[in-house]
């Protein structure tokens, strides 16, 4: 049984840069009939220009698992800290960067 348990399982190397992670404040996300693509994005006040720091990949079948991740991780989340409060407006900057409208 022990074997079994053995191949199945997935070594995760996490290098000391990747680790630090990548600090974003807008997320940009498009798709296509074979994939989704996330655009992160760091807008710093009072800079009319932003950047693309991280982009992710994913098939449809990966984007909707990660969907449903993300759901659950932010039902732990509240049940643990309390509900997470958001904004009813939209940001006060344009998101559309020419391509489709998409939204974050």
């Amino acid at each position: 049984m022990e074997e079994q348990q053995n191949e199945n399982q997935l070594n995760i190397e996490l290098s000391e840069e990747v680790a630090e992670g990548i600090f974003s404040n807008l997320a940009i996300i498009t798709h296509s009939n074979t994939e989704f693509v996330l655009d992160f994005i760091r807008v710093m006040p009072g800079v009319p220009k932003a950047r693309v720091k991280s982009r992710i990949i994913l098939t449809p079948e990966h984007a909707k698992r990660l969907v449903a991740a993300m759901q659950d991780n932010l039902e732990k989340y509240e049940a643990a800290y309390g509900k997470i409060k958001t904004q009813e407006e939209p940001p006060g900057f344009p998101i559309n960067f020419g391509g489709p409208t998409a939204q974050a």
